[in-house]
Protein backbone atom coordinates (compact mmCIF):
# COMPACT_ATOMS: atom_id res chain seq x y z
CA UNK A 1 0.00 0.00 0.00
CA UNK A 2 1.02 3.57 -0.87
CA UNK A 3 0.29 5.48 1.61
CA UNK A 4 0.32 10.00 1.66
CA UNK A 5 0.19 11.25 4.87
CA UNK A 6 -1.28 14.23 4.95
CA UNK A 7 -0.60 16.13 8.89
CA UNK A 8 -2.54 19.69 9.07
CA UNK A 9 -2.13 21.89 11.68
CA UNK A 10 -4.39 20.74 14.18
CA UNK A 11 -6.61 23.92 15.00
CA UNK A 12 -10.60 23.38 15.15
CA UNK A 13 -13.00 25.01 17.38
CA UNK A 14 -16.92 23.96 17.87
CA UNK A 15 -19.79 25.70 19.62
CA UNK A 16 -21.60 22.70 20.88
CA UNK A 17 -24.91 23.31 18.74
CA UNK A 18 -22.48 24.47 15.63
CA UNK A 19 -21.91 21.77 12.33
CA UNK A 20 -18.40 20.09 12.62
CA UNK A 21 -15.82 21.86 11.04
CA UNK A 22 -11.88 21.33 11.64
CA UNK A 23 -11.60 25.44 10.64
CA UNK A 24 -11.34 28.82 12.88
CA UNK A 25 -13.24 30.75 11.00
CA UNK A 26 -14.05 34.09 12.51
CA UNK A 27 -13.86 32.47 16.11
CA UNK A 28 -12.49 33.82 19.51
CA UNK A 29 -11.23 30.40 20.66
CA UNK A 30 -9.77 27.92 19.08
CA UNK A 31 -8.20 24.04 20.29
CA UNK A 32 -4.82 22.79 19.32
CA UNK A 33 -4.30 18.60 20.21
CA UNK A 34 -1.16 17.40 19.78
CA UNK A 35 -0.94 13.10 20.13
CA UNK A 36 2.19 12.07 21.54
CA UNK A 37 2.65 9.96 18.17
CA UNK A 38 2.52 12.61 15.04
CA UNK A 39 0.45 10.00 12.79
CA UNK A 40 -1.77 9.89 15.23
CA UNK A 41 -0.97 5.61 15.43
CA UNK A 42 -0.06 3.16 17.96
CA UNK A 43 0.14 -0.31 18.26
CA UNK A 44 -2.52 -2.78 20.90
CA UNK A 45 -1.75 -2.04 24.11
CA UNK A 46 0.80 0.86 24.03
CA UNK A 47 -0.83 3.74 26.15
CA UNK A 48 -1.72 6.96 23.74
CA UNK A 49 -1.32 10.52 25.24
CA UNK A 50 -2.33 13.81 23.90
CA UNK A 51 -0.94 17.50 24.58
CA UNK A 52 -4.29 20.01 24.54
CA UNK A 53 -4.06 23.33 24.32
CA UNK A 54 -7.22 25.91 24.54
CA UNK A 55 -7.07 29.60 23.49
CA UNK A 56 -8.82 32.19 23.33
CA UNK A 57 -8.35 35.55 21.80
CA UNK A 58 -4.81 33.40 20.35
CA UNK A 59 -3.86 34.05 24.27
CA UNK A 60 -3.47 30.46 26.33
CA UNK A 61 -6.64 30.53 28.72
CA UNK A 62 -6.57 28.39 32.16
CA UNK A 63 -9.87 26.71 32.05
CA UNK A 64 -11.26 23.17 33.19
CA UNK A 65 -11.58 20.55 30.49
CA UNK A 66 -13.46 17.79 31.34
CA UNK A 67 -13.13 14.79 28.99
CA UNK A 68 -14.21 11.44 28.20
CA UNK A 69 -12.65 8.51 26.45
CA UNK A 70 -14.15 5.72 24.40
CA UNK A 71 -14.03 3.49 21.74
CA UNK A 72 -14.57 4.70 18.17
CA UNK A 73 -18.29 5.71 18.37
CA UNK A 74 -19.07 3.71 21.68
CA UNK A 75 -19.75 4.94 25.12
CA UNK A 76 -17.08 6.24 26.84
CA UNK A 77 -15.40 4.21 29.30
CA UNK A 78 -13.27 6.87 31.14
CA UNK A 79 -14.10 10.44 32.40
CA UNK A 80 -12.11 12.87 34.15
CA UNK A 81 -10.90 16.32 34.35
CA UNK A 82 -8.11 18.75 34.28
CA UNK A 83 -7.13 21.90 35.21
CA UNK A 84 -5.01 23.86 31.92
CA UNK A 85 -2.07 25.44 33.43
CA UNK A 86 -0.36 28.11 30.84
CA UNK A 87 -3.60 26.86 28.36
CA UNK A 88 -2.05 23.27 28.40
CA UNK A 89 -2.35 20.13 30.08
CA UNK A 90 -1.52 16.75 28.78
CA UNK A 91 -4.92 13.64 29.04
CA UNK A 92 -3.99 10.09 28.89
CA UNK A 93 -5.82 8.37 25.98
CA UNK A 94 -4.86 4.93 27.24
CA UNK A 95 -4.75 2.26 25.14
CA UNK A 96 -6.95 -0.92 22.64
CA UNK A 97 -6.57 -4.38 23.19
CA UNK A 98 -7.93 -5.42 19.39
CA UNK A 99 -7.47 -2.78 16.35
CA UNK A 100 -9.53 0.20 16.37
CA UNK A 101 -9.80 3.79 17.60
CA UNK A 102 -9.90 5.68 20.61
CA UNK A 103 -11.77 9.11 20.51
CA UNK A 104 -11.07 11.75 23.48
CA UNK A 105 -13.96 14.51 23.65
CA UNK A 106 -13.20 17.81 25.34
CA UNK A 107 -15.53 20.34 27.09
CA UNK A 108 -14.46 23.38 28.49
CA UNK A 109 -16.80 26.61 29.31
CA UNK A 110 -15.13 30.00 28.68
CA UNK A 111 -17.06 32.80 30.28
CA UNK A 112 -20.32 31.02 30.44
CA UNK A 113 -20.29 29.59 26.80
CA UNK A 114 -19.63 25.56 26.08
CA UNK A 115 -16.94 24.23 23.47
CA UNK A 116 -16.49 20.65 22.21
CA UNK A 117 -13.63 19.24 20.54
CA UNK A 118 -12.54 15.70 19.87
CA UNK A 119 -9.35 13.66 18.57
CA UNK A 120 -9.17 9.83 17.89
CA UNK A 121 -6.13 8.05 18.02
CA UNK A 122 -6.02 4.67 16.05
CA UNK A 123 -4.17 1.00 17.09
CA UNK A 124 -3.22 -1.52 15.05
CA UNK A 125 -4.94 0.21 11.96
CA UNK A 126 -3.80 -2.02 9.31
CA UNK A 127 -5.36 -5.07 11.03
CA UNK A 128 -8.83 -3.78 11.24
CA UNK A 129 -11.73 -6.06 9.85
CA UNK A 130 -15.01 -6.05 9.39
CA UNK A 131 -17.79 -7.88 11.05
CA UNK A 132 -19.57 -8.30 8.20
CA UNK A 133 -19.12 -11.56 5.67
CA UNK A 134 -19.95 -12.10 2.04
CA UNK A 135 -22.74 -13.94 1.17
CA UNK A 136 -22.33 -17.62 -0.70
CA UNK A 137 -24.42 -16.37 -3.22
CA UNK A 138 -23.48 -12.42 -3.16
CA UNK A 139 -21.77 -12.44 -6.34
CA UNK A 140 -24.49 -14.88 -8.17
CA UNK A 141 -27.23 -12.28 -6.73
CA UNK A 142 -25.63 -9.38 -7.91
CA UNK A 143 -25.19 -10.89 -11.09
CA UNK A 144 -28.64 -11.97 -11.42
CA UNK A 145 -29.82 -8.27 -10.73
CA UNK A 146 -27.73 -6.79 -13.04
CA UNK A 147 -28.82 -8.95 -15.68
CA UNK A 148 -32.66 -7.88 -15.36
CA UNK A 149 -31.96 -4.51 -15.15
CA UNK A 150 -30.00 -5.03 -18.35
CA UNK A 151 -33.06 -6.30 -19.99
CA UNK A 152 -34.23 -3.01 -20.72
CA UNK A 153 -32.50 -1.34 -23.63
CA UNK A 154 -31.05 2.23 -22.67
CA UNK A 155 -32.92 4.86 -22.95
CA UNK A 156 -31.99 8.80 -22.09
CA UNK A 157 -32.94 12.02 -22.99
CA UNK A 158 -30.89 14.90 -23.14
CA UNK A 159 -31.78 18.60 -22.63
CA UNK A 160 -29.50 21.61 -23.05
CA UNK A 161 -28.85 23.45 -19.55
CA UNK A 162 -27.46 26.78 -20.61
CA UNK A 163 -27.41 27.90 -17.26
CA UNK A 164 -24.01 25.53 -16.63
CA UNK A 165 -22.65 26.50 -19.95
CA UNK A 166 -18.87 28.73 -19.62
CA UNK A 167 -16.62 29.62 -22.92
CA UNK A 168 -14.96 25.96 -21.57
CA UNK A 169 -17.67 23.68 -20.87
CA UNK A 170 -21.09 22.06 -22.34
CA UNK A 171 -23.68 21.01 -19.86
CA UNK A 172 -27.03 18.74 -20.25
CA UNK A 173 -29.69 17.65 -18.58
CA UNK A 174 -29.83 13.82 -18.82
CA UNK A 175 -33.00 11.02 -17.81
CA UNK A 176 -32.11 7.81 -17.66
CA UNK A 177 -34.88 5.37 -17.57
CA UNK A 178 -34.18 2.25 -15.61
CA UNK A 179 -36.86 0.52 -16.49
CA UNK A 180 -40.46 0.37 -18.31
CA UNK A 181 -42.14 1.50 -15.07
CA UNK A 182 -41.03 5.01 -15.46
CA UNK A 183 -37.95 4.61 -12.78
CA UNK A 184 -35.66 6.92 -13.58
CA UNK A 185 -32.49 9.20 -13.01
CA UNK A 186 -31.43 12.44 -13.59
CA UNK A 187 -27.85 13.63 -14.09
CA UNK A 188 -25.61 16.65 -15.45
CA UNK A 189 -23.66 15.91 -18.19
CA UNK A 190 -20.35 18.23 -18.54
CA UNK A 191 -17.99 18.12 -20.84
CA UNK A 192 -15.51 20.21 -22.80
CA UNK A 193 -17.04 22.38 -25.28
CA UNK A 194 -14.07 21.72 -27.85
CA UNK A 195 -14.87 18.13 -27.11
CA UNK A 196 -13.68 14.99 -30.06
CA UNK A 197 -15.28 11.84 -31.08
CA UNK A 198 -13.53 8.74 -29.46
CA UNK A 199 -10.78 11.18 -27.27
CA UNK A 200 -12.14 11.93 -23.49
CA UNK A 201 -12.27 9.95 -20.18
CA UNK A 202 -15.80 9.45 -18.57
CA UNK A 203 -16.42 10.45 -14.73
CA UNK A 204 -19.66 9.20 -12.89
CA UNK A 205 -20.16 11.26 -9.74
CA UNK A 206 -22.76 9.62 -7.79
CA UNK A 207 -24.36 11.85 -4.60
CA UNK A 208 -24.20 12.39 -0.91
CA UNK A 209 -27.06 11.09 0.99
CA UNK A 210 -29.67 12.86 1.33
CA UNK A 211 -32.70 13.68 -1.15
CA UNK A 212 -31.89 16.70 -2.66
CA UNK A 213 -30.94 18.48 -5.75
CA UNK A 214 -27.64 18.06 -7.69
CA UNK A 215 -25.52 19.97 -5.39
CA UNK A 216 -23.76 22.54 -7.18
CA UNK A 217 -22.81 21.13 -10.46
CA UNK A 218 -20.13 23.42 -11.53
CA UNK A 219 -18.13 22.96 -8.44
CA UNK A 220 -16.03 21.02 -10.38
CA UNK A 221 -16.16 22.08 -13.49
CA UNK A 222 -12.53 21.56 -13.43
CA UNK A 223 -12.81 18.26 -14.80
CA UNK A 224 -14.42 19.45 -17.75
CA UNK A 225 -11.82 21.86 -18.04
CA UNK A 226 -8.93 19.30 -18.08
CA UNK A 227 -11.03 17.47 -20.68
CA UNK A 228 -13.00 15.08 -18.60
CA UNK A 229 -16.76 14.13 -19.80
CA UNK A 230 -18.17 14.28 -16.02
CA UNK A 231 -21.70 12.90 -15.09
CA UNK A 232 -22.76 14.27 -11.60
CA UNK A 233 -26.31 12.07 -11.05
CA UNK A 234 -28.99 12.14 -8.40
CA UNK A 235 -30.40 8.49 -7.35
CA UNK A 236 -34.56 9.42 -6.50
CA UNK A 237 -35.39 9.90 -9.75
CA UNK A 238 -36.56 13.81 -9.10
CA UNK A 239 -35.55 16.61 -11.59
CA UNK A 240 -33.06 18.82 -9.95
CA UNK A 241 -34.78 21.63 -11.28
CA UNK A 242 -37.44 22.10 -8.89
CA UNK A 243 -37.59 24.34 -5.83
CA UNK A 244 -35.98 23.98 -2.76
CA UNK A 245 -39.29 23.89 -1.28
CA UNK A 246 -40.58 20.95 -3.17
CA UNK A 247 -37.21 19.36 -2.28
CA UNK A 248 -37.55 19.84 1.44
CA UNK A 249 -41.39 18.74 1.38
CA UNK A 250 -39.94 15.48 -0.24
CA UNK A 251 -37.07 15.14 2.38
CA UNK A 252 -39.07 15.60 5.38
CA UNK A 253 -41.43 12.95 4.14
CA UNK A 254 -38.29 10.30 3.04
CA UNK A 255 -37.01 11.19 6.42
CA UNK A 256 -33.97 9.79 7.93
CA UNK A 257 -35.37 8.07 10.65
CA UNK A 258 -37.22 4.47 10.30
CA UNK A 259 -38.77 5.50 7.65
CA UNK A 260 -36.40 6.66 5.24
CA UNK A 261 -35.08 5.48 2.34
CA UNK A 262 -32.42 3.45 3.47
CA UNK A 263 -34.60 1.96 5.72
CA UNK A 264 -37.45 1.11 2.85
CA UNK A 265 -37.39 -2.63 2.29
CA UNK A 266 -34.60 -3.52 4.76
CA UNK A 267 -35.97 -7.06 5.49
CA UNK A 268 -35.44 -8.18 2.19
CA UNK A 269 -32.23 -8.59 -0.35
CA UNK A 270 -35.07 -8.22 -3.00
CA UNK A 271 -36.89 -5.10 -1.51
CA UNK A 272 -34.24 -3.05 0.22
CA UNK A 273 -34.53 0.79 -1.61
CA UNK A 274 -30.69 0.64 -2.41
CA UNK A 275 -31.13 -2.08 -4.77
CA UNK A 276 -32.91 0.27 -7.35
CA UNK A 277 -29.69 3.13 -6.73
CA UNK A 278 -27.29 0.11 -7.32
CA UNK A 279 -28.43 -0.96 -10.41
CA UNK A 280 -28.88 2.83 -11.56
CA UNK A 281 -25.27 4.08 -11.07
CA UNK A 282 -24.39 0.30 -12.89
CA UNK A 283 -27.20 2.04 -15.53
CA UNK A 284 -25.18 5.72 -15.73
CA UNK A 285 -21.98 4.21 -16.57
CA UNK A 286 -23.46 2.67 -19.28
CA UNK A 287 -24.91 5.76 -20.59
CA UNK A 288 -21.34 7.48 -20.26
CA UNK A 289 -19.73 4.38 -22.21
CA UNK A 290 -22.11 4.86 -25.06
CA UNK A 291 -21.44 8.79 -25.77
CA UNK A 292 -19.50 8.99 -28.83
CA UNK A 293 -17.01 11.27 -27.01
CA UNK A 294 -15.88 8.13 -24.73
CA UNK A 295 -12.11 6.85 -25.62
CA UNK A 296 -13.12 3.73 -25.27
CA UNK A 297 -11.16 2.63 -22.39
CA UNK A 298 -10.61 5.04 -19.44
CA UNK A 299 -13.96 4.92 -17.60
CA UNK A 300 -14.02 6.60 -13.90
CA UNK A 301 -15.95 6.87 -10.91
CA UNK A 302 -15.51 9.64 -8.17
CA UNK A 303 -17.48 9.99 -4.70
CA UNK A 304 -17.92 10.66 -1.09
CA UNK A 305 -19.59 9.85 1.75
CA UNK A 306 -22.63 7.86 0.40
CA UNK A 307 -20.96 8.82 -2.96
CA UNK A 308 -17.91 7.06 -1.81
CA UNK A 309 -19.70 4.00 -1.27
CA UNK A 310 -21.66 3.94 -4.22
CA UNK A 311 -18.28 4.68 -6.19
CA UNK A 312 -16.94 1.69 -4.97
CA UNK A 313 -20.26 -0.37 -5.37
CA UNK A 314 -20.18 1.12 -9.56
CA UNK A 315 -16.72 -0.16 -9.90
CA UNK A 316 -17.48 -3.58 -8.25
CA UNK A 317 -20.46 -4.48 -10.39
CA UNK A 318 -19.85 -2.70 -13.79
CA UNK A 319 -16.38 -3.89 -14.87
CA UNK A 320 -16.20 -0.97 -18.03
CA UNK A 321 -14.85 1.15 -14.63
CA UNK A 322 -10.79 1.31 -14.65
CA UNK A 323 -10.38 3.14 -11.59
CA UNK A 324 -12.29 4.37 -8.23
CA UNK A 325 -11.82 7.51 -6.37
CA UNK A 326 -13.65 6.97 -2.57
CA UNK A 327 -13.69 9.98 0.24
CA UNK A 328 -15.03 8.29 3.87
CA UNK A 329 -17.54 5.72 2.29
CA UNK A 330 -20.75 5.47 3.99
CA UNK A 331 -22.51 2.04 3.78
CA UNK A 332 -19.30 0.21 5.23
CA UNK A 333 -19.87 -2.96 7.94
CA UNK A 334 -23.16 -1.60 8.33
CA UNK A 335 -23.51 -4.62 11.07
CA UNK A 336 -20.61 -3.76 12.87
CA UNK A 337 -22.00 -2.12 15.80
CA UNK A 338 -23.21 -6.40 16.32
CA UNK A 339 -19.65 -6.54 18.45
CA UNK A 340 -17.97 -3.01 18.14
CA UNK A 341 -18.36 -0.06 15.72
CA UNK A 342 -20.24 0.36 12.41
CA UNK A 343 -20.82 2.86 9.65
CA UNK A 344 -23.36 4.77 8.44
CA UNK A 345 -26.50 4.89 8.36
CA UNK A 346 -25.68 3.83 12.18
CA UNK A 347 -28.78 1.77 12.45
CA UNK A 348 -28.17 0.91 15.84
CA UNK A 349 -29.46 4.19 17.14
CA UNK A 350 -32.97 3.62 14.98
CA UNK A 351 -35.39 1.06 16.36
CA UNK A 352 -36.19 -2.40 14.78
CA UNK A 353 -33.31 -2.29 12.82
CA UNK A 354 -30.86 -4.94 14.26
CA UNK A 355 -33.00 -7.68 13.43
CA UNK A 356 -31.36 -10.73 12.21
CA UNK A 357 -33.35 -10.09 8.87
CA UNK A 358 -32.13 -6.70 8.16
CA UNK A 359 -28.46 -7.45 9.34
CA UNK A 360 -28.48 -11.01 6.28
CA UNK A 361 -29.93 -8.18 3.97
CA UNK A 362 -27.60 -5.10 4.96
CA UNK A 363 -24.79 -7.90 3.87
CA UNK A 364 -25.64 -7.65 0.48
CA UNK A 365 -25.47 -3.94 0.52
CA UNK A 366 -22.56 -3.85 2.21
CA UNK A 367 -19.81 -1.48 0.87
CA UNK A 368 -17.33 -4.13 2.57
CA UNK A 369 -18.33 -7.29 0.23
CA UNK A 370 -18.11 -4.83 -3.33
CA UNK A 371 -14.55 -3.89 -1.86
CA UNK A 372 -13.72 -7.55 -1.52
CA UNK A 373 -14.16 -7.74 -5.54
CA UNK A 374 -12.80 -4.91 -6.83
CA UNK A 375 -10.62 -5.47 -10.13
CA UNK A 376 -9.43 -2.04 -10.47
CA UNK A 377 -6.97 0.34 -8.48
CA UNK A 378 -8.28 2.63 -5.74
CA UNK A 379 -7.43 6.06 -4.14
CA UNK A 380 -9.38 6.63 -1.10
CA UNK A 381 -9.09 9.44 1.65
CA UNK A 382 -10.73 9.32 4.97
CA UNK A 383 -9.92 11.70 8.55
CA UNK A 384 -9.51 10.05 11.81
CA UNK A 385 -12.46 12.62 13.52
CA UNK A 386 -15.24 11.71 11.59
CA UNK A 387 -18.41 10.52 13.48
CA UNK A 388 -20.43 10.45 10.50
CA UNK A 389 -18.25 7.70 8.46
CA UNK A 390 -15.73 6.48 10.97
CA UNK A 391 -12.58 5.77 10.28
CA UNK A 392 -12.94 2.45 11.71
CA UNK A 393 -14.77 1.48 9.20
CA UNK A 394 -12.27 3.35 6.18
CA UNK A 395 -10.10 0.74 7.78
CA UNK A 396 -12.49 -1.89 7.36
CA UNK A 397 -13.30 -1.26 3.51
CA UNK A 398 -9.34 -0.50 2.66
CA UNK A 399 -7.78 -3.69 4.38
CA UNK A 400 -10.12 -5.81 2.28
CA UNK A 401 -9.37 -4.35 -0.95
CA UNK A 402 -7.36 -6.39 -3.24
CA UNK A 403 -6.48 -4.60 -5.56
CA UNK A 404 -4.05 -1.07 -5.44
CA UNK A 405 -5.07 1.69 -3.39
CA UNK A 406 -3.12 5.05 -2.86
CA UNK A 407 -4.41 6.29 0.57
CA UNK A 408 -4.48 9.93 1.84
CA UNK A 409 -5.08 10.03 5.19
CA UNK A 410 -5.82 13.37 6.73
CA UNK A 411 -6.36 12.70 10.41
CA UNK A 412 -7.65 15.86 11.68
CA UNK A 413 -10.55 15.75 9.69
CA UNK A 414 -14.02 15.20 10.35
CA UNK A 415 -16.45 14.35 7.29
CA UNK A 416 -15.35 16.80 4.90
CA UNK A 417 -12.27 17.44 2.66
CA UNK A 418 -10.90 20.61 1.19
CA UNK A 419 -10.72 22.12 -2.27
CA UNK A 420 -7.26 21.21 -2.88
CA UNK A 421 -7.62 17.49 -1.47
CA UNK A 422 -10.91 17.04 -4.02
CA UNK A 423 -8.65 19.18 -7.04
CA UNK A 424 -6.04 16.36 -6.22
CA UNK A 425 -8.53 13.47 -6.85
CA UNK A 426 -8.84 14.69 -10.53
CA UNK A 427 -5.15 14.95 -10.82
CA UNK A 428 -4.58 11.61 -9.93
CA UNK A 429 -7.13 10.37 -12.74
CA UNK A 430 -5.83 12.67 -15.00
CA UNK A 431 -2.19 10.78 -14.53
CA UNK A 432 -4.28 7.80 -15.04
CA UNK A 433 -5.74 8.63 -18.04
CA UNK A 434 -2.21 9.67 -19.47
CA UNK A 435 -0.96 6.24 -18.19
CA UNK A 436 1.69 7.72 -15.45
CA UNK A 437 -0.63 6.07 -12.31
CA UNK A 438 0.54 2.30 -11.89
CA UNK A 439 -2.74 0.35 -13.02
CA UNK A 440 -1.36 -2.62 -11.64
CA UNK A 441 -2.69 -4.33 -8.56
Amino acid sequence: MKYLLLLVVLLHVVVKSAMAENNPYRTDVVWVTIPNHADWLYKCGENAEVEVTFLKYGKPTDVEVTYTVGTDMLEADTKGSVKLKNGRATIKIGTMRKPGFRDCVLTAIADGKEYTYHVKVGYNVDDIKPYTQKPRDFEQFWTEKLAEAEKYPLKYTMEDAPELCTEQIEAKLVRISLDNKGTCVYAYLTYPRDAKKGEHAVVLCPPGAGVKTIKEPLARKYYAENGFVRLEMEIHGLDPRMTVEQFKEISQALSYKENGYLCNGLDDKETFYMKKVYLACSRAIDFLTSLDMYDGEHCYVQGGSQGGALAIVTAALNKKVKACVVNHPALSDMAGYKVGTGGYPHYNKMRNMMTDDKVKTMAYYDVVNFARILTCPVRMTWGYNDNTCPPTTSYAVKNVIPTKVDCLITPINEHWTSVDTEKSHMEWLKQMWEGRVEKGR
